[in-house]
């Protein structure tokens, strides 16, 4: 196994990445349903489809993770205008504290880590980061 890849695993089990009911950041919600409140909370309203093209995840596995957040009262559905079977996703007063104490989390777990590198080297880390999300977005 090569170094890089050794690097990313190590990253993705020390960061919690591997834990699917938990968020990296400690939050006992599953890592596919903060994604999601992560887009919606920064779409306002978005269509259940683009949400499941944003998440690149299935349409099926979307309105399942849709049914979950609804039911803990964080996501309400509304009809899309003018679009019969369309659905539209929003955040209840409910959701937008549970996203905001989700983005505090993140933040706070980023910041601490980012501290422990030096100084001199955090924009070259962040840069680093930013070059693997670009290349991942690539073609599967």
């Amino acid at each position: 196994m090569d170094t890089a890849q050794k690097a990313l695993m190590r990253f993705i089990r020390n960061f919690g990445l591997h834990q699917p009911d938990r968020t990296p950041c400690g939050q006992p919600l599953p890592v596919s349903e903060a994604h999601a409140m992560v887009e919606i909370a920064g779409a306002g309203r978005i269509r259940q489809v683009e949400l499941a093209r944003r998440l690149r995840l299935e349409k099926s596995t979307v309105s399942r993770l849709t049914a979950n957040l609804v039911g803990r009262g964080w996501v309400d559905r509304e009809a899309a205008a003018g679009d019969g079977r369309g659905v539209l996703l929003v955040l209840t007063d409910a959701g937008a504290a549970a996203a905001a104490r989700l983005a505090d989390a993140r933040r706070d777990r980023l910041t601490a880590l980012l501290d422990r590198i030096p100084g001199e080297q955090r924009s070259a880390v962040v840069r680093a980061l930013q070059t693997l999300a670009e290349a991942a977005d690539g073609p599967s």
